[in-house]
């Protein structure tokens, strides 16, 4: 299975340099959020069938919201959402075209070989 993580600030049509584990997997779960200054993410998981940095086809498109306190590294992951009216009601219209440009751009021969139903959720 190929797989790689998109992580957006939430208004941003740009990724940020790390992937959703670099930047959450050492963070503690916040138990409440007194004290804590919370920027919003947006975390965009795709997976498909390959190898590595070679995807054959793109099969799915997971999105999840998260906030997280930078500097004391706590924050809140929301459950992953997979339905297509979910993903493109969460998406902004920059990050869809981001995502659909990196497709083309990266992987043209995988995106042509989706779905139109996965294709859609980038037009």
């Amino acid at each position: 299975m190929w797989k790689k993580n998109f992580l957006f600030r939430a208004s941003d049509d740009t990724p940020m340099p790390q992937s959703e584990n670099e930047l959450f997997h050492d963070t503690e779960p916040a138990m409440d959020s007194a004290g804590l200054t919370l920027d919003r993410f947006l975390s965009v998981w795709i997976q498909g069938e390959g190898e590595d940095d070679k995807p054959e086809v793109f099969t799915n498109v997971y999105v999840r919201t998260a906030t997280l306190d930078v500097v004391k590294q706590v924050g809140f992951l929301q459950p992953l959402q997979g339905r297509s009216h979910q993903i493109k009601q969460m998406l902004t219209p920059g990050q869809k075209q981001f995502l659909g440009r990196w497709f083309l751009t990266h992987a043209p021969q995988a995106w042509e070989a989706s779905d139109d139903n996965f294709r859609e959720l980038f037009e």
